[in-house]
């Protein structure tokens, strides 16, 4: 390993060296450095070589661009960000309250940003645990909305199966020590409790569209890039059983606009809406093809 990168001489997620580098892609939202997305085609996960490690990659998230870790509303893209964001918290709750069968409990949301999906959460009834590693989002989620949120390093002395419910939006494909936190996460689950992961999907209609310009590639933050199938791979060596996959519908309207930025230099509004609309249309045919999907997972 380069001094404060990592390089994977073999999978991520299933350690099959049958990894193969795929194509070159910018991070246009801080350092404008290019690094390179390998493909392993043993269990289809794409992942970043040569990322910053843990002690490294904190740079990479400091800007405003990078909404999840700020409640900005600065240019068109992220006033839509934050206005589709309103709707989608009641859908991601209503989502929960299904996916266990409750309307109150224990949550823990891993990667909680700056709070919003846990004071929606809370307000519902459940009784919620925040752990975000970036500071500035813990102040955030702390003072906004007086919420009890820790530094991530907490996950690993929380009690055994003291969770009915834990959720990571967007946030596995940042995890560094993927095995062992998804061991981690298996071990807070109650019996019956579910474990609510969402990530970008690759194999997407926009992913296909806009290539190595697509937007949820976000190297080097986004250190994994999921399909389906490498999900179910992933899932099952942690003895973990998928139980429903669902489809996050606007994500493939914001990941168009952002992707048409990053190709073209200017948002294309007309060209990105179509985008979004026909990666959805693909994936009303199969859901397995939408932007993003949220996996709803319990033990085996």
């Amino acid at each position: 390993m380069t001094e404060g990168r990592v390089h994977y001489t073999e999978c991520p997620a299933c350690r099959s060296r049958q990894i193969n580098p795929l194509f070159r892609a910018t991070d246009y939202t801080v350092s404008k450095e290019e690094f390179v997305v390998w493909h392993c085609s043993a269990c289809s996960l794409r992942f970043t070589q040569d990322v910053p490690d843990e002690a490294h990659i904190g740079p990479y998230y400091k800007s405003e661009e990078y909404i999840s870790h700020t409640n900005t509303s600065k240019g068109l893209v992220n006033r839509l960000y934050q206005r589709v964001r309103r709707v989608t918290l009641r859908q991601k709750v209503g989502m929960v309250n299904a996916a266990t069968g409750k309307t109150q409990g224990r949550a823990l949301d891993v990667g909680c940003g700056t709070g919003a999906f846990l004071n929606a959460l809370r307000a519902a009834g459940w009784k919620v645990l925040g752990l975000e590693p970036d500071a500035d989002a813990r102040r955030m989620a702390i003072s906004d909305y007086q919420l009890e949120v820790q530094e991530p390093d907490r996950l690993f002395s929380l009690v055994p199966g003291s969770f009915d419910l834990i959720t990571l939006w967007h946030v596995l494909e940042h995890v560094h020590d993927l095995h062992r936190y998804l061991e981690q996460l298996k071990t807070l689950l109650a019996k019956e409790g579910k474990l609510v992961i969402a990530v970008p999907n690759y194999t997407s209609g926009d992913a296909d569209t806009y290539g190595r310009n697509w937007a949820a590639y976000d190297v080097p933050r986004h250190l994994y890039h999921f399909s389906p199938a490498s999900m179910r791979g992933l899932l099952q060596q942690h003895g973990l059983r998928l139980v429903a996959m669902r489809p996050m519908w606007f994500d493939s309207f914001y990941i168009s606009l952002l992707s048409s930025r990053y190709r073209f230099g200017r948002t294309r509004w007309i060209g990105a809406a179509l985008a979004g609309l026909r990666s959805n249309a693909r994936a009303l045919m199969n859901r397995e093809r939408c932007s993003s999907v949220t996996y709803i997972i319990e033990k085996a």
